[in-house]
């Protein structure tokens, strides 16, 4: 049987790690990386995009609620180009200077593809 001063010490030690754990890790919601890093520049658009299937992480069509962490992948399509990132960092709060925006990501590759079907992203939110 646990005592109420051992279990009050696994209680402590569950609260914080969780909070180390997170912060190990360094993870942040796909969204609000493209946001961060300026990839793409509101958040609202970055979820556009997501929803519509222009956003890949490591080959996998992603949700913008997709966790990202350092080394993945990240591709990205725009009317004809498309746009593929290695993450190097994810910084620890949700906003950060212009300047250390592109510190976060390494350009793998930008391709301008071939016309295909003309694909419209509706940004007016109708």
């Amino acid at each position: 049987m646990i005592s109420g001063k051992s279990n009050h010490a696994s209680l402590i030690t569950y609260h914080l790690s969780p909070i180390t754990y997170h912060l190990s890790l360094k993870r942040m919601r796909l969204d609000l990386f493209l946001k961060a890093s300026r990839l793409i520049l509101r958040r609202s658009l970055a979820q556009k995009f997501c929803d519509a299937g222009l956003v890949k992480i490591n080959g996998l069509t992603a949700k913008s609620s997709r966790e990202i962490k350092p080394d993945d992948k990240i591709e990205i399509k725009r009317h004809n180009r498309l746009t593929k990132v290695k993450v190097l960092e994810v910084p620890a709060k949700k906003q950060i200077s212009r300047q250390d925006a592109d510190k976060l990501y390494e350009v793998i590759s930008e391709e301008i593809l071939e016309e295909e079907t003309p694909f419209e992203l509706n940004l007016s939110g109708d």
